[in-house]
């Protein structure tokens, strides 16, 4: 018998992160051309990105509550505890979708110890506090201390996100045709923040890709608690440079612990396109969990 922490692959955690603790990760589906791929199984970000360059038809759905049940039944069998830390309910139906497949479990396993968590967070924003919380058992956390955590980290979690171009918001209808085009003429790009309901919010607009990139590290800054001793997540699409730039911005200006890096994957790609870049941090600390982080 165990405790096992998992996520699922709209935590765009980074490889590393999943082979040092042997993270079991629930991919997400993606259906290309009619087609159904799984994210960080039979897709890949880089393949994802030249598909979706080539104008494919994409469509993104949340994981089903047979794939739940066909993810957690070994754990049940086992007789293990299991931790998932879930996508934002306020972007995808994941959070009810796992709790239905919980009940149907109970009924073959009663005693099933299953903690479901909805982190009202998106991207590396779980992921990051999965890290945490992977860090945490590591180093002697309980059970009940790593699941307060857990909480904790999520609902003091900040996103602060930009994209390159409008049109993929368009296509997901996130944005209106007319401001599509409006802000394609002027350089527009928007500042995008997840709100107390786990959803994207549009919560400020800046002209120029440069001056969108230091301003969700101005945000990080302003919003951010102790970021010198905080390992802060980076988020990034296909643009190398613009990572490079986020991460000097950060060192400039925020002196921050360290940086965890990721490529977004397809749940957030396919509505944000290759030119994302984004900022995930923590508003608050608490020294009775950060005790445990290496």
């Amino acid at each position: 018998m165990a405790f096992r922490i998992i996520t699922d692959s709209a935590s765009d955690i980074p490889k590393s992160v999943r082979e040092e603790y042997g993270l079991h990760v629930i991919p997400t589906p993606v259906t290309i051309d009619g087609v159904d791929y799984f994210d960080g199984k039979t897709i890949f970000p880089d393949e994802f990105y030249q598909i979706q360059k080539e104008g494919h038809d994409i469509k993104t759905y949340h994981v089903s509550q047979m794939m739940f049940y066909d993810n957690f039944k070994p754990y049940a069998e086992a007789g293990d505890e299991v931790l998932y830390i879930c996508f934002s309910t306020g972007i995808a139906g994941t959070f009810q979708a796992a709790n239905l497949a919980k009940e149907d479990l109970l009924e073959e396993f009663p005693g099933f110890e299953l903690t479901i968590i909805d982190s009202k967070c998106a991207s590396l924003g779980f992921g990051l506090v999965v890290h945490k919380l992977l860090q945490m058992q590591k180093n002697g956390a309980s059970r009940e201390l790593i699941i307060e955590a857990a909480q904790y980290y999520c609902d003091h979690m900040v996103h602060a996100v930009t994209v390159q171009t409008l049109t993929y918001l368009f296509k997901g209808g996130r944005l209106s045709a007319t401001s599509m085009v409006a802000g394609s003429m002027l350089d527009i790009k928007p500042i995008i923040m997840v709100d107390e309901n786990g959803s994207l919010k549009s919560v400020e607009k800046v002209r120029g890709w440069k001056k969108a990139l230091r301003r969700i590290v101005e945000i990080a800054s302003q919003k951010g608690a102790d970021l010198d001793k905080q390992v802060v997540g980076v988020v990034r699409g296909n643009d190398i440079e613009s990572y490079n730039r986020v991460v000097e911005l950060l060192n400039e200006v925020c002196h921050v612990k360290g940086v965890l890096e990721t490529q977004v994957g397809c749940a957030i790609g396919a509505h944000t396109g290759p030119g994302i870049a984004a900022v995930v941090f923590l508003d608050e600390t608490n020294e009775k969990y950060d005790r445990y982080l290496d």
